[in-house]
């Protein structure tokens, strides 16, 4: 009887172990099936923000493109505009220092003796350049010429003058900015063909 009792014992204890080690494999099975979904699961979704992330950096790259043309589109636009109004400051500069007092005598006296109407004759100048004017030769040229000329003074030049040959009804603009702004139309489409 202990042996038969010996022999249950040790045919429960390999049942039982048996038992153990079938209930062990498929716990293990188990755990093995849902790491494989857990490791599945994690590349999916590692691969889905890998994609997103590349996205994303690619709008961005877009979004900094554009805005890097943008920038480089008002720098330009900036740079023309500056580079103008430097063309443009030269230019009436120029003009001024060309139209001193002894030019615009000569031109004025020209203007008025080569003049043949019959009306008379306005000439808006800068005030200091009329001051001067009146006195240098205003008189002597009036008696020349027999006509009526009138200087009037303007804030609005620096130099040269705008001329009226009709008491003031038409006029012809030999302004420091008159002339600027004719000698700037001449000379911005050059400057615009060598800016771009």
């Amino acid at each position: 009887m202990t042996q038969e009792i010996k022999d249950l014992i040790a045919k429960i204890n390999e049942e039982g172990v048996k038992a153990a080690e079938v209930k062990a494999k498929e716990i293990e099975d188990l755990a093995r099936e849902r790491a494989d979904e857990i490791v599945k699961k994690a590349k999916a979704d590692a691969e889905k923000l890998i994609i997103q992330a590349k996205d994303e950096i690619v709008r961005m790259q877009d979004s900094s493109l554009v805005l890097l043309k943008q920038a480089g589109r008002d720098l330009i636009l900036s740079l023309k505009t500056e580079i103008n109004a430097v063309l443009e400051r030269l230019i009436v500069s120029g003009v001024r220092q060309a139209l001193n007092t002894e030019e615009l005598t000569g031109i004025l006296t020209a203007l008025i003796k080569n003049h043949s109407g019959k009306g008379n004759i306005v000439i808006t100048l800068s005030a200091e350049d009329a001051h001067t004017l009146e006195k240098v030769f205003l008189d002597g040229l009036r008696e020349e010429v027999k006509k009526g000329i009138a200087l009037r003074p303007s804030e609005d030049i620096q130099a040269g003058f705008i001329v009226s040959y009709d008491n003031g009804k038409s006029s012809f603009d030999f302004s420091d900015k008159g002339l600027a702004e004719y000698i700037g139309s001449c000379l911005k489409p050059t400057l615009k063909e060598i800016l771009q």
